[in-house]
């Protein structure tokens, strides 16, 4: 049974055609990657998954119910949680608050105007739970936006755990970061992978990281799916290295 399925899935901005025909299947605790070119469709295809505009033609399904035509808030309590290009966070709270705000979200509490001690205690348990998975135990009262740029991308993600996610959805999770910062990313990926058992799609340009940690690679260019298959297979496929890596075919 596949977690997430898109079948014939295209996306038009006016005239310009920005998925054609995209198809794809996603099993349960996979950790995929989605690479190509600037401007092949990565984001327009996480935009479209995670309902921030819909399909043009085809249709997206998640755990066999076709969430198509579902909105973003549908589809996030479905299990569909995502992170950005641009670090999306609350620069000027702390560590525990940020999570804390996606812990009520997600137990639908934010909107109460009272809780209970023992709901509040529940609520605090689940944040501590997330920061420890994420290696954030020690920073709880740092405001993030303080904090240095990789660690602001994991209080991201970790904002985005406190949500519950089925699918786990990464974009460009290592941008703009120093190799150190990189290396610790890629082991919380990494490790929510293999001790949380999530399900991980996730954007990225550093092949390195792509081809280390990716167990199956879907390559884009203009919108179109190449290629798609294990590392090994990705880094002999003629298409792709001509497409994405520069080499001539």
């Amino acid at each position: 049974m596949s977690l997430l399925r898109l079948s014939g899935v295209s996306r038009q901005f006016g005239k310009l055609q920005a998925l054609r025909d995209v198809s794809l299947t996603m099993p349960q605790g996979e950790l995929r990657a989605v690479i190509g070119p600037n401007g092949a469709g990565k984001t327009t295809l996480f935009n479209l998954i995670t309902g921030f505009f819909p399909a043009s033609q085809g249709a997206v399904w998640f755990d066999e119910h076709d969430i198509t035509r579902e909105p973003v808030a549908k589809r996030v309590r479905a299990g569909i949680v995502r992170t950005f290009q641009i670090t999306e966070i609350f620069p000027d709270l702390s560590v525990f608050e940020n999570i804390r705000i996606g812990v009520e979200a997600a137990e639908r509490v934010n909107a109460r105007p009272w809780i209970s001690r023992m709901v509040r205690l529940a609520l605090d348990h689940r944040v501590e739970e997330v920061m420890k998975i994420t290696g954030l135990s020690d920073k709880g009262e740092r405001v993030v936006g303080e904090l240095p740029h990789g660690l602001q991308r994991v209080v991201e993600v970790a904002l985005a755990l406190s949500m519950r996610p089925r699918l786990l959805m990464l974009d460009e999770p290592t941008a703009g970061m120093a190799e150190q910062e990189t290396e610790l990313m890629v082991d919380l990926v990494r490790r929510l992978h293999a001790e949380q058992g999530l399900s991980i799609l996730f954007i990225e340009h550093d092949m390195d990281v792509v081809f280390g940690i990716a167990q199956t690679i879907t390559v884009l260019d203009q919108g179109q799916v190449i290629a798609e298959g294990s590392p090994q297979q990705i880094a002999a496929n003629a298409a792709v290295q001509a497409a994405y890596l520069g080499v001539d075919e």
